[in-house]
């Protein structure tokens, strides 16, 4: 529970805590994109120093990264064996039954494998060096536009901002109800998956209880105190858009050029 890295933020002096929170949103949107077209050794290189050079620039420890990679790591091992073993095509290497490692799906594997890893250190990236606030009001900066098209960008960016602030709350809430639960004599650690899966639910109910009575009172005190979003409202935090924001959405393109041209 302590090493959650969603909705924490690690307080630097960095470049990449310095840059507005919409180039660095947007910055991972196309980092995105770009990370499919890297199929090939050369471009898989590039992609991975060019990650490992940002992360060195926001001067956050490796370790929270790691952390930040851990709660995955079940769901990236097991796409990854599913493609290794049922993707068909190059020379066998291996067979048995259905079971079939080749070159082509241990190329894929790895790929995949890669793009997992990537992913996950640049949103984690995105998650230490952004406070949860300035990632809400970025979002509803972005989505602005879309107003035309009657998308209510300030409940949007509400919506999100309540979420990361109680994610914490939540978790904590999680820890003093399986330690309630452990008092009366659940072990949530032994038995089958089945059972496992079992000994979850008396911590479910009561946690869905509890959320649900904080977003009620949250609600209450919300009204009371005149809450009105939109137009009109004004904000205490402002974002600024500078040079160096430009110059990093112009690195990016770059990068997604030379990736396209080299992939195979």
């Amino acid at each position: 529970m302590d090493k959650l890295i969603l909705g924490r933020y690690i307080p630097g002096d960095s470049i990449i805590h310095r840059l507005d929170p919409r180039s660095k949103l947007l910055a991972m949107f196309i980092y995105i994109i770009i990370i499919f077209w890297a199929n090939n050794l050369v471009t898989n290189l590039i992609i991975l120093v060019f990650t490992l050079a940002i992360v060195l620039l926001s001067k956050v420890k490796i370790s929270f990264f790691l952390n930040g990679l851990k709660p995955m790591i079940g769901i990236i091992l097991f796409t990854t064996m599913f493609q290794m073993f049922f993707t068909q095509g190059g020379e066998i290497l291996f067979q048995f039954w259905i079971i079939r490692i080749s070159t082509f799906g241990l190329s894929q594997s790895l790929l995949i494998f890669m793009r997992f890893i990537l992913i996950i250190f640049f949103s984690t990236l995105l998650t230490l060096t952004t406070t949860p606030l300035s990632l809400a009001d970025s979002v509803e900066s972005l989505l602005k536009p879309l107003e035309i098209f009657k998308v209510t960008a300030h409940e949007i960016g509400l919506m999100l901002s309540l979420s990361l602030r109680f994610v914490p709350t939540l978790m904590d809430d999680t820890t003093r109800i399986m330690n309630a639960q452990r008092a009366r004599g659940v072990d949530f650690g032994e038995g089958n998956i089945v059972q496992k899966v079992k000994s979850i639910i008396p911590i479910l109910i009561p946690l869905f209880a509890s959320s649900f009575k904080r977003a009620d009172a949250l609600a209450i005190a919300m009204e009371a105190r005149g809450y009105q979003g939109g137009d009109g409202r004004s904000k205490y935090r402002q974002l600024r858009w500078s040079n160096k924001d430009t110059i990093v959405i112009i690195i990016m393109l770059l990068t997604a050029f030379i990736l396209y041209f080299l992939k195979t």
